[in-house]
């Protein structure tokens, strides 16, 4: 089972988001979950490192774990708005179509 966790501030942006586990929905290599999910947040990664204004830690540092904390200035802020808000619908897809193999928990920071 892919677990993750995602935790978005009172404006709305993206702060943390953590992914645990392998979904074993496939051969290893073959997992449509396990790839989708990789894909999405190893994009986001990317896409928010090259991002002016927006700091990231984080990374893959192992096969079934990912974890990506961010820090924003305001020249950064609305890109990270979008870009979060698409990796969260991403794997929210993911989770509604494969639940048996992908849970997704959100919280709001205050």
């Amino acid at each position: 089972m892919i677990e993750i966790d995602a935790a978005f501030d009172e404006a709305g942006l993206l702060r943390s988001c953590t992914v645990r586990g392998h979904a074993y929905a496939g051969a290893a290599g073959r997992d449509i979950v396990c790839a989708a999910v990789s894909i999405l947040a190893g994009t986001a990664f990317r896409t928010l490192a090259e991002q002016e204004g927006i700091q990231l830690r984080g990374g893959a540092a192992e096969r079934g774990r990912f974890c990506m904390e961010t820090r924003y200035s305001p020249e950064g802020k609305d890109f990270l708005k979008g870009a979060g808000a698409f990796l969260i619908n991403g794997l929210q897809s993911v989770s509604e179509l494969y639940p048996e193999y992908c849970t997704l928990r959100i919280q709001r920071r205050k």
